[in-house]
């Protein structure tokens, strides 16, 4: 039996190697949410397993099928998060943020459901969640699309496509339930199981089924957007006219209902060709109701989620590689005296040269081991401390890069000093 403990099933590892373009991913969304005034929110991993059930949906796939819950020693239910939307929303409430809200907020983390495993896919995943909560629209919710749309154009990604829908609002979605409930039922021999399950609980969610003879049924299926009050309707066209006047281009799929029970109103999914099966890379949509079903004041909002781990891939497939993180400086030193002064000289230049990376070689090897790992470490310059320099006060420099390859002595006072010089020479 082997002794190696593999990683869970449907989580996986970051490394260094790829940690690059993880943080330019990070650090463009960062840059941008703080372009259009959003500000980050951090809410626990795990919720109780009610909001969740209060939240999304008991019917929807997430509820029913994905989400991790258990029974801590208290006897609560407890679930890991599967969205981030009902915890923000929780802590809006909990910590009396809503009256008179206008939040405009943002968190990143990881995420849990209990799916199959698959390209793009993974039962550890990693969201950027943003929320717009006390704003009525249709203007915030051209805001936030306009959003998305400059991030991907900050990081150079074209195989990205707007679809858009209304849901109308609770009380036209009702009357189109039935609308729907009457055709499937003429129709019950053909649908799948879940599809029957749904039928009487929430007709909508068959919209979206991926079972094939089901999706033939679903074409001729009455459409929503043929059924809306006449306020979302308005909406929904001030939406489409403030999206043309931006030039953000989108086509209005009359069968993009989202997973979640909580939508109304607007809902849209940014799509690409570029991964397979797993082709949504951002999902919201307009949830005005939520906040009164979870306990706090009505409060209109709106918000959605970017699948991070789909983001990178997109961001390596577009070529794009993260500049190396590199250090500048590597100091290398023999004896254990040697070593100390090495490890002393490298605080000092780390308070007197903020912002540069500074590289030690720990362990002892032969010099001509060490300049061959600060070669391959990618540094600029090299600092050398043996016996005799640390006896007689000095340190030597040695450029690693360019014509430049003499190497000079200086005292330890200067030294920080002479770095800054070569450092600026050889940018």
């Amino acid at each position: 039996m082997s002794r190696n403990i593999p990683p869970v099933t449907g989580m996986k590892d970051v490394l260094s190697a790829d940690i690059g373009l993880w943080q330019h991913v990070e650090r463009s969304w960062r840059a941008v949410a703080d372009a259009y005034g959003y500000e980050e929110i951090r809410v626990p991993v795990v919720e109780h397993t009610e909001l969740f059930k209060r939240a999304i949906g008991e019917y929807t796939d997430v509820v029913e099928k994905e989400m991790y819950t258990f029974t801590d020693q208290g006897g609560d239910s407890l679930t890991l998060r599967p969205e981030a939307t009902a915890g923000i929303v929780r802590a809006c409430i909990s910590n009396g943020l809503l009256r008179g809200a206008r939040l405009k907020l943002w968190c990143q983390g990881p995420m849990f459901r209990h799916e199959k495993p698959q390209k793009g896919r993974f039962r550890q995943f990693n969201q950027i969640d943003l929320e717009a909560i006390g704003f009525a629209g249709p203007d915030v919710d051209i805001e936030i699309i306009a959003l998305t749309a400059r991030l991907w154009k900050q990081l150079g990604l074209t195989r990205v496509k707007l679809q858009i829908n209304s849901l109308g609002t609770p009380e036209s979605r009702k009357a189109y339930r039935a609308l729907l409930q009457d055709y499937f039922r003429r129709h019950l021999d053909a649908l799948d199981d879940d599809g029957k399950r749904r039928l009487e609980g929430n007709p909508l969610r068959i919209l979206d089924s991926k079972h094939p003879p089901t999706q033939e049924i679903v074409k001729n299926a009455p459409v929503l957007t043929e059924h809306l009050d006449a306020e979302s309707t308005a909406h929904f066209a001030e939406l489409r006219a403030g999206l043309d006047a931006l030039g953000i281009p989108y086509t209005v799929n009359p069968r993009l209902v989202r997973g979640l029970d909580y939508y109304s109103r607007t809902v849209f999914e940014w799509i690409t060709d570029a991964l397979g099966s797993q082709d949504a890379v951002c999902s919201g949509g307009r949830y005005d109701g939520l906040i009164a079903q979870m306990g706090g004041e009505a409060t209109p909002a709106i918000g959605f989620a970017m699948g991070v781990e789909r983001v990178v891939e997109l961001v390596r497939l577009a070529g794009m590689t993260a500049p190396a993180n590199l250090p500048d400086v590597f100091v290398m030193a023999q004896g254990d005296a040697a070593q100390r002064g090495a490890l002393a000289l490298a605080e000092k230049l780390r308070d007197e040269l903020p912002g540069h990376g500074i590289v030690v070689h720990c362990g002892s090897a032969k010099f001509k081991t060490q300049f061959r790992r600060a070669d391959e470490s990618g540094a600029r310059v090299a600092l050398v401390i043996g016996e005799d320099e640390l006896a007689r006060g000095v340190v030597a420099l040695k450029p690693l890069k360019g014509a430049e390859n003499t190497q000079s002595e200086y005292p330890v006072a200067e030294i920080g000093a002479r770095v800054a010089e070569f450092l600026r020479r050889s940018t």
